[in-house]
């Protein structure tokens, strides 16, 4: 997956946000905030921010469900493709006027092509040191997805392996503090309770 978001970026640029499913690579409905994996880590360092659909909410993703439904509509209905080459350009000649010849109600009638921009976001040649504000206090996951913070342990997504975390107090609660990964905060800790919230 990710040598083909690298292909993307290094042609598009970066975007400002990803909207993932819940599960692999993306994330796992079963960690707080969806849990952070490899993926996501390297895509936070770059800057994007992650989002997740609701579970078994496909209308959280309505165009990418509309877009679906016209392919299928307008290129699949009940056809069959004799080879890969067929199919592939069914694909393209669909392509060409989904994007450029027909208007879209969603762009005021305009096309895609002639909204679309390339991102001004360069992919980096490498990834951007971790750094955190002043007043966040700077800790580490270890082997065991735990990082231990003012004499509590906590369970930290793998993925965070000798990372730093940055951890901020909330300034409305005392003690209680979010936790964050680059700008993604993925944990909630009150020290007020004996377990940690997402």
């Amino acid at each position: 997956m990710q040598p083909h978001l690298i292909d993307a970026f290094q042609r598009y640029g970066l975007p400002v946000r990803i909207n993932a499913d819940n599960g692999p690579p993306w994330g796992s409905t079963r960690q707080a905030e969806h849990g952070l994996t490899p993926l996501t880590v390297w895509l936070v360092r770059l800057g994007i921010r992650i989002s997740h659909s609701a579970p078994r909410h496909p209308q959280t993703n309505g165009k990418i469900e509309r877009f679906h439904r016209s392919l299928k509509d307008e290129v699949l209905a009940g056809r069959s493709f004799t080879d890969l080459p067929q199919a592939q350009a069914a694909f393209e000649r669909w392509r060409r006027t989904y994007n450029h010849e027909r208007p879209h109600d969603a762009l005021g009638l305009d096309t895609p092509a002639r909204r679309y921009a390339v991102s001004p976001r360069r992919y980096p040649d490498k990834l951007p040191a971790i750094e955190y504000p002043q007043g966040y206090t700077v800790i580490f996951g270890s082997w065991n997805s735990q990082a231990r913070f003012k004499g509590r342990r906590l369970t930290v997504p793998k993925a965070l392996f000798r990372l730093p975390i940055g951890v901020r107090p909330d300034s409305l609660e005392d003690g209680c503090f979010d936790l964050y990964f680059c700008h993604h905060r993925f944990m909630r800790v009150d020290l007020r309770t004996p377990s940690t919230t997402p």
